[in-house]
């Protein structure tokens, strides 16, 4: 059966949240059974929300007396956590009735998702541009500035996110780290990496390779260099965790090789690594298409000013 479309306008770019009441329950109300399946939201909380009529089903808005109706629908919008505003824009690089590609600025994550909700790319795009139903085919770290592409209407999402899954996209990153004279590049780094869920870094372990990355050097000065970095594969942080596994940690990490604590509110020194270049046969015309970012690495066009911060 089709989902019902929900009788909630989005808010700041936000879809409502939708939950669907089970085929089974004794519950006397929706009321008593949004108590116990939504233990973290107080149940004053959610008496309040009743009562502002935030918490609506398909024939309007849900009561505190509202009997409880197997496989019913309700919508509502979350609260919304306080949020640092991220002081960067997102450039435009392109954008067609299909396609937007952007370049996302350091520090913007690309969804919400846990601390960041309204202060993510998605939610900034959908919002300014007014394009409500755009979504991403891929993401990128938090801390990565650089292109990142989404798709203007929710039926386009599969067709693109399988280029990526089916690895037919070239991807091009450049990362600002130490100089190493001895380190002999090029090269390609293999190794297997593993993250688990509850820890925020990855790590190497021994086995099978399950991660690839071809390692340039472009050009060096004053001991730093400017890398191209080309991966075969996408594991979490692969290119952050092959860098410093070579002993030249991408400028800015605070993750690799050592785990530093930063505040949200710190944009200082941000993370030197740029999603560059995005190089695809598009998968609806079939035409060769390809998106540079317009975007530098601070570190190196004047790292002096990266190392004061914003």
């Amino acid at each position: 059966m089709k989902r019902p479309a929900s009788p909630l306008p989005q808010r700041h770019g936000l879809d409502a949240a939708r939950i669907k009441l089970p085929a089974e329950g004794e519950w006397p109300t929706v009321r008593d059974h949004l108590v116990e399946r939504l233990p973290r939201l107080d149940p004053a909380r959610i008496d309040a929300m009743l009562r502002e009529e935030r918490i609506v089903g398909l024939d309007g808005p849900i009561t505190p007396e509202t009997p409880f109706t197997p496989n019913a629908f309700l919508w509502f919008h979350r609260d919304l956590p306080e949020e640092v505003p991220v002081p960067f824009d997102i450039g435009i690089v392109h954008r067609d009735e299909n396609l937007l590609v952007v370049d996302k600025p350091h520090f913007l994550a690309t969804i919400p998702r846990g601390r960041h909700v309204v202060e993510t790319a998605l939610v900034r795009l959908r919002r300014d541009l007014g394009l409500p139903e755009l979504s991403p085919v891929h993401r990128l770290d938090r801390v990565t500035a650089g292109l990142l592409m989404f798709v203007t209407r929710r039926e386009l999402r599969g067709a693109y996110q399988n280029l990526f899954r089916d690895r037919r996209v070239r991807k091009v990153y450049e990362a600002i780290a130490p100089y190493d004279p001895a380190l002999e590049l090029p090269r390609t780094v293999r190794s297997r990496i593993v993250k688990e869920r509850g820890i925020v870094t990855a790590r190497e372990v021994p086995g099978e390779p399950n991660a690839e990355t071809a390692v340039e050097l472009i050009e060096h000065r004053e001991g730093l260099g400017r890398y191209r970095l080309l991966p075969a594969t996408g594991r979490t942080h692969q290119l952050r965790v092959h860098l410093a596994s070579l002993g030249i940690p991408i400028l800015g990490d605070t993750f690799y090789p050592v785990l530093t604590e930063t505040a949200l509110d710190d944009f200082r020194r941000p993370l030197q690594l740029l999603a560059a270049t995005l190089e695809f046969t598009d998968p609806l015309t079939g035409e060769p298409r390809r998106f540079d970012s317009r975007a530098s690495l601070q570190a190196w066009t004047d790292y002096r000013a990266w190392t004061a911060g914003p």
